[in-house]
């Protein structure tokens, strides 16, 4: 769902070592899914039934969260945590595929290890399924769109002020679960771990493929059209 400052410029990411780097993006995408799912069970729990306050909840959980995780992260990783940013940055050659194939990797099995550590702080059952339904095709565009939004904010911030990008992202995700249907997943592994959680932030199994096609759609639409946009004039 996220990357850094740092994230588009590989030098800066040289003094760690790449296992420190796939450490880094297991760790911050298992804090993600924590912040995800343990948020949405707390809201769901003290909301009543209001499906409004428990989203809510959520959202700011998942918004302030992301602003640390990418500020601690960042330097060290690029703090994806995502495999469509991850994606967008092979594409434009600031990391090499190998190292972008062992991101996808670290940041699936963060992602399932942070939405077990969030059922055993709720007294969940570990292992999950979700039932939780997110189909049609309003469903798909919108994570189509809350992908290239999120590529375009940081491709944005990390060309003009890269030091906001941490904010600008946190900041976009916490209004993009509220403009888009499908609550903005944005991100290919958090999808992947949220269909193991059947609680508030789950989506089913069955409605997991085309969010994740959706969201590659929007990651490359993102790309290309930054691409050109940010793209400066010949001398």
């Amino acid at each position: 769902m996220t990357a850094s400052p740092n994230a588009s410029l590989e030098p800066p990411l040289h003094p760690f070592s790449t296992s420190r780097r796939l450490f880094a993006e297991v760790l911050g995408t298992a804090l993600l899914l924590m912040i995800v799912i343990g948020s949405g069970i707390m809201g769901d729990r003290l909301a009543g039934g209001n499906d409004a306050i428990a989203l809510l909840g959520n959202t700011l959980s998942t918004g302030a969260g992301l602003i640390v995780l990418i500020t601690i992260f960042g330097p060290i990783s690029g703090a994806h945590f995502n495999p469509a940013v991850t994606l967008v940055f092979a594409l434009r050659r600031d990391l090499n595929w190998p190292t972008a194939a062992a991101y996808f990797l670290a940041q699936v099995i963060g992602g399932v290890l942070g939405v077990w550590a969030a059922h055993a702080m709720f007294a969940e059952p570990i292992v999950q399924i979700s039932t939780k339904l997110r189909d049609g095709p309003a469903q798909a565009w919108s994570e189509v769109v809350a992908t290239f939004g999120l590529v375009a904010t940081i491709l944005g911030s990390i060309r003009f002020r890269p030091e906001a990008t941490p904010a600008a992202v946190g900041l976009y995700i916490t209004a993009a679960y509220w403009f888009t249907a499908s609550t903005s997943f944005a991100n290919p592994a958090v999808t992947l771990a949220r269909a193991l959680s059947n609680t508030f932030a789950g989506i089913a199994p069955s409605s997991a493929p085309a969010f994740i096609a959706a969201q590659f759609v929007g990651a490359l639409l993102g790309w290309a059209t930054f691409t050109w946009l940010l793209k400066e004039r010949a001398p």
